[in-house]
């Protein structure tokens, strides 16, 4: 039976959750924050650089996660590294020296699995927990990595939710001096996929720093979940909702209003959930 590469941490997460859970904390929910690093990087053509992905704070315990990391091939160049282990973040190899991790690159795209099989190992943040390499390509232009659907963590086998994921701006050749931030000039929300199978992404983009505020309602217009967050930068940033509400209930299938909040502007868009 082949198995998805998203499930893959899962599914270490589970073999070891027997060994795990007496000792580990249960997944909190406070929830995750991570980002590839440095958020925005002004490189030569031609340049190899280095993006981190980091844990950008301190949350929700973690050992395990599986993420997929897209960006443009004709702007950007995987650079493998050699042995494979070097890929992986300090954060998480200082914690566990056993892990199972796979990693897939393909055209434009990264598939990650990462978990720790010590007993009761875990780690929370701020700290690298995955290392790239790309090089540039001899074409001036700005360029993007991002965070694609499927990014989950997990401890002790259990999801931990919600995970909010920032993605990084790179400018080949050109630079990307935005001046002084005063609130945002653009604000858009993008929900994926839609319709969701029991949890969906939320895709949130501002171009100005500052806090904001997203929430999810029902038909009804009764307040499902609420997540805020301070953004420091441009951001074009993936929050993850698992379907739950604000005391961890699993919510019913049906039609959701999403309302995101910033600068004194907002945008709403609706998902789908499906069972």
């Amino acid at each position: 039976m082949r198995i998805p590469p998203r499930g893959l941490a899962r599914l270490a997460c589970v073999a070891t959750m027997a060994a795990t859970l007496g000792g580990a904390a249960v997944a909190g929910a406070q929830g995750v924050h991570v980002q590839l690093a440095p958020g925005t990087s002004e490189v030569a053509p031609g340049a190899v650089f280095d993006l981190d992905l980091v844990l950008s704070q301190a949350g929700s315990s973690i050992n395990g996660f599986d993420a997929v990391i897209g960006f443009d091939p004709a702007a950007l160049t995987f650079i493998p590294l050699a042995p494979i282990s070097q890929q992986q973040g300090t954060l998480m190899t200082g914690a566990c020296g056993n892990f199972f991790h796979r990693f897939t690159p393909t055209t434009g795209q990264l598939s990650i699995a990462d978990v720790m099989l010590c007993a009761g190992a875990s780690v929370t943040g701020p700290g690298q927990i995955y290392h790239l390499r790309f090089q540039a390509s001899n074409t001036p232009q700005v360029t993007h990595v991002q965070f694609l659907p499927g990014l989950q963590f997990y401890n002790a086998g259990l999801f931990v939710n919600p995970a909010f994921s920032t993605d990084a701006t790179i400018g080949i050749g050109v630079s990307l001096d935005a001046g002084p931030f005063t609130g945002p000039s653009r604000l858009a929300l993008h929900v994926a996929p839609n319709p969701a199978r029991g949890r969906a992404a939320f895709v949130i983009e501002l171009e100005r720093a500052g806090p904001m505020r997203m929430s999810v309602m029902d038909v009804r217009g009764r307040l499902v979940r609420r997540f805020e967050q301070r953004v420091s930068a441009p951001t074009r940033a993936t929050l993850a909702w698992d379907g739950r509400d604000s005391a961890g209930r699993q919510v019913p299938a049906g039609l959701y209003f999403v309302t995101l909040e910033a600068g004194g502007r907002s945008v709403s868009s609706r998902v789908s959930l499906v069972r």
